[in-house]
């Protein structure tokens, strides 16, 4: 049966494993699914094809009455994560089907991990765009300053996209090309090579890489 182009996570933390030379790489272990259908979505009705997904149950209690309704035609259990992935053909899916890593990746395939980076919050240019800052001698006073944003006679104003002091991470970022080490399938456990975004316990989304 085919499956989704991807699968839903959540990174547990970093680790490192040993090959048969005695070599370390290191490794992010993900909990992979298992994920459930909650919606299939066609050209003709959404304009492509897709199916949502649901990874970890929420109490019913947590639910509100818009989200009761939508979860209940997928079995009634809520979920704390919803997504999309993209599909060649809908109709292959019932809603309350559960999708688990095994079915989508396999060892040795290359991956692409989606996460939200870890808040720094507000931070300077030195830690956020990596200014040199000024020099700290001869009784100079600009230190870690940002120095002149803008332009006294023309266009007489601060360029759109300048770099400036601002809130620091929490953007969305993908690391592509990562290759699976392990999968563990009774944990539901995948280990990829190399740093995926996010902080322990941070939701990720797997996407297949397309041969």
């Amino acid at each position: 049966m085919p499956n989704t182009n991807g699968i839903l996570g959540r990174k547990l933390g970093m680790t490192r494993v040993y090959n048969e030379f005695g070599q370390a790489s290191p490794v992010t272990v993900i909990e992979a699914g298992p994920c459930v259908v909650l919606q299939k979505k066609t050209v003709g009705k959404e304009g492509y094809n897709a199916v949502q997904v649901g990874f970890r149950e929420k109490k019913p209690s947590r639910l509100n009455k818009p989200e009761v309704g939508h979860f209940k035609k997928s079995g009634g259990t809520g979920y704390y994560h919803v997504r999309e992935f993209k599909v060649e053909d809908p109709k292959i899916y019932e809603l309350g089907q559960q999708v688990n890593v095994t079915e989508v990746i396999k060892i040795g395939d290359k991956v692409d991990v989606t996460g939200r980076a870890k808040g720094r919050g507000f931070q300077g240019v030195i830690k956020r765009h990596g200014f040199s800052g000024g020099r700290a001698t001869h009784g100079s006073d600009f230190q870690r300053q940002p120095g002149s944003i803008g332009s006294s006679a023309y266009p007489s104003r601060v360029i759109k996209g300048k770099k400036m002091p601002g809130h620091m991470g929490t953007d969305k970022q993908t690391v592509k090309n990562l290759i699976v080490i392990d999968i563990r399938v009774e944990e539901n456990i995948l280990l990829v090579k190399g740093a995926v975004p996010g902080a322990k316990n941070g939701l990720v989304s797997i996407y297949i890489k397309k041969a």
